[in-house]
């Protein structure tokens, strides 16, 4: 499953960007104030540390951007980790989910990836977001197939992901990947795997689920 071989247009991809960070803002929306004060499955950081770093893209400039990442030593992730707890700790909850619902049109992407890592970057915060607070979201399944389609090695290699040996299989739809032991579940759970995330007990099956 090469990347050259699932190009999606990138109207479609862009519409899909768009509908998921509409969706993502009604979400947040209807938290509560503990649900925006628990942890997400992005380790270190709550609901709203997700929420300010997934709308950091289209509230800081270039130059912005450069400053605080000198201001990091040179560190993306001590940048991204700072610019998260900075601005979750700066704007109201209200302003975070505006943010991402008044931006879905944004064409903002990350540095490496291209348009589908826009929306890998939008799903899987989301799903950071939902699978933690056990709401039971399913992101549409277009979406989750663009993204499982341009999975490779690079992209476990990216995120850490742990999977040699291991065949992901979803049982939601036909997707594999992978050769090895078996480790079937939802397709949006495979995805958080495939992108470093540790799951919750109960979301995964086969031997090498506890790894």
């Amino acid at each position: 499953m090469g990347n050259m071989t699932h190009r999606r247009p990138v109207a479609d991809v862009k519409a899909a960007i768009a509908a998921e960070r509409r969706e993502l803002a009604a979400v947040l929306d209807g938290l509560s104030a503990e649900e925006w004060d628990a942890p997400s499955l992005c380790g270190g950081w709550r609901v709203r540390e997700v929420a300010a770093h997934m709308t950091m893209g289209f509230r800081y400039s270039l130059p912005k951007m450069a400053r605080e990442l000198i201001g990091a030593r040179g560190s993306l992730n001590r940048m991204t980790d700072r610019c998260a707890r900075k601005d979750a700790a700066a704007h109201s909850t209200h302003e975070l989910a505006a943010f991402l619902g008044d931006n879905a049109d944004h064409p903002w992407k990350p540095p490496v990836g291209g348009i589908e890592a826009a929306l890998g970057h939008d799903v899987v915060h989301g799903l950071d977001i939902t699978v933690a607070l056990g709401l039971g979201r399913r992101v549409p399944e277009e979406r989750v197939r663009i993204l499982l389609e341009s999975i490779d090695a690079r992209t476990l290699t990216f995120f850490g992901a742990d999977l040699g040996g291991v065949e992901l299989r979803a049982d939601d739809l036909d997707w594999s990947f992978g050769t090895g032991t078996l480790l079937s579940g939802a397709a949006q759970d495979l995805l958080l795997l495939a992108y470093g995330r540790r799951l919750p007990p109960g979301h995964l099956r086969g031997q090498p689920r506890h790894r």
